[in-house]
């Protein structure tokens, strides 16, 4: 079973996203900061789902954090902050493996982690 952190401080779309990854096969641990994000580093994911507005750092903050960590980490971004093809081509660059806008449709998300995790 893959694991996935989701690393999101609104409890109800942390939730949310809990069930419908949950149902669909995947163990998923919820984060509410970055600083818990980082504690739970002791354990394995396959992928770290974050958004990018936490109370004590920004997900591109958590992101980098989490590169120096392991380098091979999977990292996706859930967020209601929208992002530009130029700015997409950019995460990428740097490891960003997606970019998924809120309010995002169910079937769509559990699409992309799926083909992301194999």
């Amino acid at each position: 079973m893959k694991k996935i952190l989701y690393v999101e401080d609104d409890q109800a779309t942390a939730n949310e996203v809990k069930t419908i990854l949950s149902n669909n096969g995947f163990e998923v641990d919820i984060a509410s900061s970055g600083k818990e994000c980082m504690k739970n580093m002791k354990k394995h994911y396959d992928l770290f789902l974050l958004d990018i507005m936490l109370p004590d750092m920004s997900g591109w903050d958590l992101f980098k954090n989490l590169k120096k960590k392991d380098e091979n980490c999977k990292c996706v971004f859930l967020s209601v902050l929208p992002v530009s093809s130029e700015r997409m081509k950019e995460f990428k660059k740097k490891g960003v493996i997606d970019y998924i806008t809120k309010p995002f449709n169910k079937e769509d998300l559990l699409a992309r982690i799926k083909k992301i995790l194999g």
